[in-house]
């Protein structure tokens, strides 16, 4: 619904097909593959009329953008094309439709966690283990409003843990790696921890509930629609 306010503030037309179901990501990360394939296939016959198809969730953009590949001929138009016009949120306001500065207040200190699919799938920021500058597409939506500050983190840009399944095989050390993240957003005074993907969120907001942690999780688009005047 956030996400909905945001597209609204900005004027634009949207729905939300009931039809629609997963994109098939968990069971591709799993090894899955035929078991995701009919989602695929679904996907697109569902969103191929859509001028654009815009999600909150670098993950499921970059499961259908770059991922979508294993399951359509590379020469199969329709799928193809909604693989081309699949966006994740922060990209679809910043580079289709050239939002450079977003007025509102969330006097907070926010705290950005980059995820990997958004990251290194989707290149929406820069990482440390390459040289290419990029800009950082959530925080340039962020920079701009009304008392915002950012933390200053050691670790910006490494892994929360979740990893899907990552998370359930691997339990001890997806939490061990959430603690990380959270510890060094709490040394950097983080009031409202954000981020791009969902996942990473409800993993990390796992963690800091349990631990009783004074930080709010918070989507990005939350943050902007919170703001909106």
């Amino acid at each position: 619904m956030a996400t909905v306010k945001v597209l609204e503030h900005f004027g634009i037309d949207h729905t939300f097909p009931a039809a629609q179901t997963c994109c098939g990501q968990p069971m591709a990360n799993s090894g899955c593959m035929l078991e995701a394939k009919p989602l695929a296939l679904r996907f697109v016959e569902i969103f191929k009329k859509y001028q654009y198809i815009v999600a909150p969730s670098g993950s499921c953009v970059a499961m259908v953008r770059n991922h979508y590949t294993s399951f359509f001929d590379k020469n199969d138009v329709e799928a193809n094309e909604v693989r081309r016009r699949t966006y994740e949120l922060s990209e679809f306001l910043t580079q289709v439709l050239k939002v450079d500065s977003f007025d509102g207040r969330f006097p907070h200190k926010v705290g950005m966690h980059q995820s990997c699919h958004g990251l290194r799938d989707l290149r929406l920021g820069p990482s440390s283990e390459v040289m290419t500058q990029r800009p950082e597409t959530v925080t340039e939506l962020l920079r701009n409003l009304d008392g915002i500050s950012f933390s200053q983190l050691q670790r910006p840009d490494e892994c929360c843990g979740f990893g899907g399944t990552f998370a359930v095989a691997e339990e001890a050390v997806s939490c061990m790696m959430g603690d990380d993240r959270i510890n060094d957003h709490l040394n950097a005074g983080t009031e409202v921890l954000t981020a791009g993907d969902m996942s990473c969120l409800m993993h990390l907001e796992g963690l800091i509930k349990r631990q009783k942690h004074n930080i709010r999780v918070m989507h990005f688009a939350e943050i902007l629609a919170e703001s909106i005047k």
